[in-house]
């Protein structure tokens, strides 16, 4: 049976003895990193069940308390910490990759697709690019 992401904040905080304040605490710097802004409001609504974060707090949530999106989101899958990006990606990557991560394998097929459509088109206008100037 699936729980709530509500649930398991409840667990996380209980098993880490950490208080709201703690979690808010350890969600700053991939806050400030990745812009996205998390408020007491936004964490007492979602460990009271009131509200289910949105993709990229969920991914913000997952990364500060090191458990896996999916098992924050309530699913019955083993709380480890999904793999860190590679370093070398910029913050929007990385979070790009994060939300990735999160989706089931036919979206992951048709983001797949999409991307290569635009990096064949990006080609493309760079090769026109090169001949109008050359």
């Amino acid at each position: 049976m699936k729980t709530t992401t509500s649930q398991r904040l409840k667990e996380i905080m209980e098993s880490r003895s950490l208080r709201q304040i703690d979690v808010l605490k350890k969600c700053e710097p991939f806050c400030e990193k990745y812009g996205v802004k998390l408020g007491r409001n936004d964490l007492s609504q979602y460990v009271s069940g009131k509200v289910i974060p949105g993709q990229n707090k969920l991914s913000i949530l997952a990364m500060a308390l090191n458990v896996d999106e999916t098992y924050l989101m309530g699913y019955d899958v083993p709380p480890r910490s999904a793999p860190s990006p590679a370093p070398d990606l910029s913050a929007d990557e990385q979070l790009l990759v994060s939300i990735y991560r999160t989706l089931p394998a036919d979206r992951k097929q048709a983001v797949f697709k999409y991307t290569e459509e635009q990096a064949a088109l990006a080609s493309v206008n760079l090769l026109e690019s090169a001949n109008a100037s050359g």
